[in-house]
């Protein structure tokens, strides 16, 4: 058996981890092959600390959001998450809202892509950016820690 995505990594920010632990569970081998992980190059040039950090991948929707934004306020080590290009715009704000408008950041769209888009600054430089574009693709959004 093979589990394959043209989605990044299988395993990262997907229920994929769940097939595996099955696996485990019933002694069957595993062999893993990385492939494409948006985070690891938009970390990379985002110009962002990179010797510690944290990997939060999609933020719930709703049932603990709020919660978990409120707990990531104090976190020192760069924050990494992933969202739809449809909520970027909203998520944004609320970033803004939980860790200041001049907390340092970057988006990054479409890695590797024809149409790469990387956007570095405070979050209200990046937010405004964002608000007054159609947002497609794949988004990664790095946030400095709080310093």
């Amino acid at each position: 058996m093979a589990l394959v995505t043209d989605a990044g990594t299988p395993g990262i920010s997907d229920p994929a981890f769940l097939l595996i632990r099955e696996c485990i569970k019933n002694d069957i081998r595993i062999e893993c092959l990385p492939g494409a992980t948006a985070f690891v190059p938009a970390l990379v040039n985002s110009g962002i600390p990179t010797n510690r950090f944290v990997f939060e991948g999609f933020l719930p929707l709703k049932k603990g959001r709020q919660t978990l934004l409120k707990s990531l306020k104090e976190e020192e080590r760069t924050m990494i998450f992933y969202e739809s290009p449809m909520r970027l715009v909203k998520t944004l704000e609320e970033f803004i809202q939980f860790f200041g408008e001049e907390r340092k950041c970057s988006v990054s769209r479409e890695l590797t892509k024809m149409f790469e888009e990387n956007k570095r600054g405070t979050l209200k430089e990046v937010s405004d950016h964002f608000n007054q574009k159609t947002v497609k693709g794949e988004i990664v959004i790095i946030i400095a820690g709080k310093e």
